[in-house]
């Protein structure tokens, strides 16, 4: 049974460049976006005199409990699945995906000022088509 060392280019390296940085970057709006509702932006602790938005009945930060969760789960599935991506090169379909769904799913919590959901869109669809130069030469090959 033949061992095949995988090298460095043989890795989807921008894939997870891309999905790593978006993943930090999502992580850190969803640390942002609860540090804001936690020590008070505009809509929690309200602009005239303590009052929230809803009228007192505290929607806006039972709210924003949710989107908070959704960008810090969303940023830690993209950088776990960018880590796994660069271990597991011969899986990258898979955690492509999971980079790709994420990082769709981490706009409900800011996407990373944005910013973060984009690339880890860019890095999940980089590492869905991305090919090892053993695949991309045998498919041209027909079939023995």
């Amino acid at each position: 049974m033949e061992v095949k060392q995988m090298s460095l280019q043989e890795t989807p390296s921008t894939a997870f460049i891309l999905s790593l940085i978006g993943g930090a970057f999502i992580l850190a709006g969803g640390f942002v976006l609860s540090l804001w509702s936690l020590y008070g932006g505009p809509w929690f602790n309200g602009m005239i005199g303590g009052m929230t938005m809803m009228g007192g009945f505290g929607f806006p930060s039972n709210l924003m409990v949710g989107f908070e969760l959704a960008g810090l789960v969303s940023g830690a599935l993209v950088v776990i699945g960018a880590i796994m991506m660069r271990v597991h090169p011969e899986e990258h379909v898979a955690w492509g995906t999971i980079v790709l769904v994420f990082s769709i799913t981490s706009f409900l919590g800011m996407g990373g000022f944005m910013i973060g959901a984009l690339l880890g869109i860019a890095g999940g669809a980089l590492a869905l088509s991305w090919r090892t130069t053993a695949n991309s030469q045998s498919a041209g090959k027909p079939p023995k």
